[in-house]
């Protein structure tokens, strides 16, 4: 076990998917996975193991921000063997053609600043999403009814941001969705050799002022735990 994970080592499975949200992870554990079993409960981040389709899963809350997905992807790597890591996630709509309820595939993450910023230095590193799991969620999203889009999104460390000229660049760039997670967990399977993306529900638009209403989520984040798990298990 490590500090944050308190799973033994042969609990955590070599495909993990990764919400910010541990309540999340107990949901998406308990809808999907068949024998699904509690492997980790240090400070309330809830992980779970179980299978779908005969393949082990295990779904690991990752907290909100950067440096907590940081601390849980680093040691579900270094100690657990993590080869596959998938967020999914809610993120905030950029792009006016882009919903609320749709999908989205990152292929890039964009950011100011992440843990990783320290190791890169003066580097403008640009971190991308694995493409055998990117092409394999795109052609899995097609058999789904959530309206899909894929391309860049913007990692953001500040919750509250107060930079509007910012965000209207990152519109003008074409970048369709903003959270607060992926560039890291995308830098750290670079570092490390391991395949990352993040799968994203619009839950809210930072231009309409739009919001998915609570009792409206779970069947378009259903939607994106499937495509997160046929991307890593394809038929």
């Amino acid at each position: 076990m490590t500090v944050h994970i308190g799973a033994a080592p042969e609990d955590i499975a070599e495909t993990v998917l990764m919400p910010g949200d541990p309540y999340r992870a107990k949901w998406a554990a308990e809808t999907f996975l068949d024998d699904a079993k509690l492997v980790n409960e240090v400070r309330g981040m809830l992980g779970f193991t179980g299978t779908w389709k005969g393949n082990r899963v295990t779904i690991q809350g990752s907290g909100m921000g950067m440096p907590s997905l940081s601390i849980y992807a680093n040691e579900l790597i270094s100690t657990y063997n993590a080869q596959t890591l998938i967020r999914i996630g809610s993120c905030g709509g950029m792009q006016s053609h882009v919903g609320i309820r749709d999908v989205i595939i990152a292929m890039t993450a964009s950011t100011i600043t992440s843990p990783s910023s320290g190791i890169l230095r003066d580097v403008n590193f640009a971190p991308c999403a694995d493409y055998g799991l990117l092409e394999a969620a795109v052609k899995a999203a097609k058999h789904k009814d959530a309206t899909t889009h894929v391309g860049g999104i913007y990692s953001s460390d500040v919750f509250y941001a107060e930079r509007p000229d910012l965000d209207e660049q990152m519109v003008r760039h074409g970048i369709l969705g903003v959270e607060m997670e992926a560039a890291e967990l995308y830098m750290l399977a670079a570092r490390h050799g391991r395949r990352a993306l993040a799968v994203l529900t619009v839950s809210d638009h930072l231009q309409t002022g739009e919001a998915l209403p609570s009792e409206d989520r779970e069947k378009t984040f259903g939607d994106m735990v499937e495509i997160a798990l046929e991307a890593a298990f394809p038929a």
